[in-house]
């Protein structure tokens, strides 16, 4: 009997059209004479639906039209199984419409990716491919990321953390901290987002507030840090769990300006490849990096992976300022866009081999957790008498 595998996407995020498309093709690699793929697409209102429909990425140029065609749903736990139900219940109807083996979060960005849609999964007693509830918010949040990495000797650049209410209080006491840590150029981005979504750089002052008021449109808080002038970005993969992991190849984007934007990643080829998400932006595969200078931070990335307790496959990026020959750790991805399929393929692993390895691990991981034990029996409520009222419904 093959898997019931729900590849869940989309969701309450800006980073929600690149999700599509990631988990689309994805579903296309997915091995279908051992997995019944179920596709379950999230609404930017959080309302998850099924259907004929769903996994055409095609249908998703007019989203109105494919949501009327489609059946709206919720999940519920029923003893050791997820089942998708109709929803609203209609008397006398079929509510059932599938269950559930386990799920494949194909998401990006906040309210999905940073451990909300892990947690609602972990609640269904649901098996789910990823990163857990704790290392998905710790790697979403990037001052935490970088507070756990330094903690462990990882590089990353240092940084202020402004909230939006301090700075909307005092705009220039927040400045002037940022003007007594860091020379100008600094960069300014959202602390929980990706794609590039907020990011900019500032050289002066005027260009500093304009960079805050522009990322605290996306976030309530943001990051400073110091900018590298002299750039290079470099990008690897890791693929495994807290105990085990391996690095992809290296790659570097090839762009134009010295911030790799959301245009960059996924409109600027759009018109020559179609919509492949991160697998269309230009990229040299392997980067054209030193031996030395690979290993290092392949090593680094799988050091990364571990700390953070990460599962399946993550995109780590890096920063190398060559000018200093010092190499950054910048980010973690937990759900890369595509994800990363790109850099698996030149080591040998197709797309449809990294799924699978990514599914194993998630069961992995569920019969690790089996083993623990969570809850016990007691009487601890017998003999309780609170003082006040009594509660619940007169």
């Amino acid at each position: 009997m093959k898997i019931k595998l729900a590849v869940m996407f989309g969701g309450k995020s800006v980073e929600h059209e690149i999700s599509v498309i990631s988990a689309i093709q994805a579903i296309g690699a997915v091995n279908k004479d051992k997995y019944d793929v179920i596709p379950i697409y999230i609404t930017k209102n959080n309302e998850m639906y099924v259907g004929e429909h769903i996994g055409d990425i095609e249908a998703y140029k007019n989203i109105n039209k494919l949501l009327s065609q489609s059946t709206r749903v919720n999940l519920i736990a029923d003893g050791g199984r997820a089942l998708i139900v109709k929803y609203p219940h209609k008397a006398f109807a079929k509510d059932v419409v599938d269950y559930i083996d386990i799920a494949f979060p194909v998401v990006h960005g906040t309210n999905v990716e940073d451990g909300t849609l892990q947690g609602y999964l972990k609640m269904l007693n649901l098996p789910y491919v990823g990163c857990d509830v704790l290392s998905s918010a710790v790697g979403m949040d990037k001052y935490v990321m970088k507070t756990v990495l330094k903690d462990n000797d990882i590089p990353v650049l240092d940084c202020v953390c402004v909230d939006s209410r301090d700075f909307g209080d005092e705009p220039e006491k927040i400045i002037e901290k940022i003007e007594s840590k860091f020379s100008y150029p600094v960069i300014v981005k959202p602390i929980n987002l990706g794609s590039s979504i907020g990011i900019s750089k500032a050289k002066d002052t005027e260009s500093l507030e304009t960079s805050l008021e522009n990322a605290f449109d996306f976030a309530d808080r943001v990051l400073v840090e110091p900018a590298i002038e002299n750039l290079r970005e470099i990008n690897c993969s890791v693929l495994g769990d807290r105990t085990s992991a391996r690095a992809s190849v290296c790659e570097e984007p090839l762009n134009a300006t010295d911030i790799l934007s959301y245009e960059d990643k996924y409109i600027g080829n759009a018109s020559k490849s179609g919509s492949k998400g991160m697998a269309s932006t230009s990229r040299q595969i392997p980067a054209d990096i030193p031996q030395e200078t690979e290993d290092e931070i392949r090593n680094m990335a799988v050091e990364a992976f571990k700390v953070l307790g990460c599962n399946g496959v993550s995109r780590i990026d890096f920063m190398i300022d060559t000018a200093e020959n010092k190499v950054w750790l910048n980010e973690i991805n937990t759900i890369p866009g595509s994800l990363s399929f790109y850099l698996w393929e030149p080591a040998g692993v197709s797309y449809t081999e990294l799924i699978d390895e990514m599914i194993s691990l998630a069961l992995k991981r569920e019969r690790e957790a089996e083993s623990i034990t969570y809850s016990f029996d007691t009487n601890v409520l017998s003999g309780i008498k609170l003082g006040g009222k009594k509660t619940g419904k007169m």
